[in-house]
């Protein structure tokens, strides 16, 4: 039986995503610190939105207090369960302010609700937006501040370095950055384009004036892909963005089990298709040509050359990922598998949204009104 066929689609696929010439797979858009002496951060507000992170918020601050002098940090508790207010003051940093937030108005999201409340306390220059289970190497601002003043940018972001050190976390972690770089091209992103917009949440340096500009946390406030919604915010009212990869902006949160990352990928992957049918159904599509059909051809001796010559290409576009995050190029054979399951999450978070349930997080759940 003839079932080379079935392998042409992915072929092509891949084929396509190694010649694109804004190069969504490699790593060259990165930042990192240069060695060098402490600078003078007197003109950054450091904001950090923080919900039942008490395991992780020793590390966010201690990293933050190595940066440079006169930085400033405000720690907004979004109403947290635990100790995490409790835990920071007893660091008992001069630089720090710990802001206790109010309730969460009516369609408003917690992140960005707590970013509001810390935007109300500043009036520096620069805010730094960092996730509260994000640590910062020394020199990561100093690298940040060099790379918004180097270029016309108005907000610059790293994606942090997630943690890969489980089996899950190395099967689907890198996968998650690879696939967040072909929906969303970096070279394109960081181009005058509007034709795509990316930032990554976790660690943005933005200038305040611009956020203000483009209408503040509160023209987004409900959007729970914060952080793409704001690049696009700046892009459409003319500013540049930058975004890079990083191995000096290090998540704590851990996902060491199968189970942590399904919620983490369900939460918003429907979300990220604008809650589409038609574009689920393409999606489907596109990912069962690029990662189901291919092994098809391993069942059919005439067709194996063109199965394994999709392999190939697969593991020729994940590699750098893998490499950029020194692991084994092996795991890129396990891509087909990895895209399968994501594509599972992305059906999960789906049906999620069409019974009702909402995306939740930290003991809150939001639905589609919300946002």
């Amino acid at each position: 039986m003839a079932v080379w066929w079935l392998v042409l689609p992915g072929l092509l696929i891949w084929l396509c995503i190694l010649l694109l010439p804004w190069r969504p797979w490699s790593a060259r858009e990165q930042l990192d610190p240069e060695p060098g002496g402490a600078s003078d951060l007197s003109a950054v507000t450091v904001l950090i939105p923080a919900r039942n992170e008490a395991e992780s918020i020793v590390d966010t601050l201690a990293g933050l207090v190595h940066q440079g002098s006169g930085l400033k940090m405000i720690l907004i508790d979004d109403q947290s369960t635990d100790a995490t207010a409790v835990i920071a003051g007893k660091m008992d940093l001069d630089s720090l302010t710990i802001l206790p937030g109010t309730d969460l108005p009516p369609g408003w999201s917690g992140k960005l609700w707590a970013l509001q409340q810390g935007l109300q306390q500043t009036q520096s220059e620069y805010l730094l937006l960092l996730d509260a289970d994000i640590e910062l190497l020394p020199g990561t601002i100093t690298a940040l501040m060099n790379k918004i003043a180097s270029g016309p940018y108005q907000l610059v972001s790293l994606m942090a370095r997630l943690r890969m050190e489980s089996f899950w976390e190395k099967l689907l972690m890198p996968a998650f950055i690879f696939f967040f770089k072909l929906l969303y091209p970096f070279a394109i992103s960081n181009s005058p384009s509007r034709w795509a917009a990316a930032a990554a949440g976790g660690c943005m340096l933005l200038r305040r004036e611009a956020l203000l500009e483009v209408g503040g946390f509160e023209s987004l406030k409900g959007a729970l892909i914060d952080d793409c919604a704001l690049a696009r915010r700046f892009k459409d009212n003319g500013f540049r963005t930058w975004i890079g990869l990083s191995r000096s902006a290090l998540s704590r949160r851990r996902y060491e089990t199968l189970e942590t990352i399904v919620e983490m990928v369900s939460r918003t992957a429907f979300t990220q298709l604008h809650y589409s049918a038609a574009l689920l159904a393409l999606c489907t599509l596109l990912m069962t040509a690029a990662f189901l059909l291919p092994l098809a051809g391993f069942f059919a001796a005439q067709s194996v050359p063109a199965a394994l010559a999709c392999l190939a290409l697969m593991c020729a576009s994940y590699t750098p990922t893998l490499r950029y995050y020194e692991l084994n190029p092996a795991w890129s054979m396990m891509l087909p598998l990895v895209g399968l399951l994501y594509l599972q999450m992305t059906w999960n978070s789906a049906y999620r949204h069409w019974r009702g349930a909402g995306a939740s997080w930290k003991e809150r759940t939001y639905s589609r009104k919300n946002h």
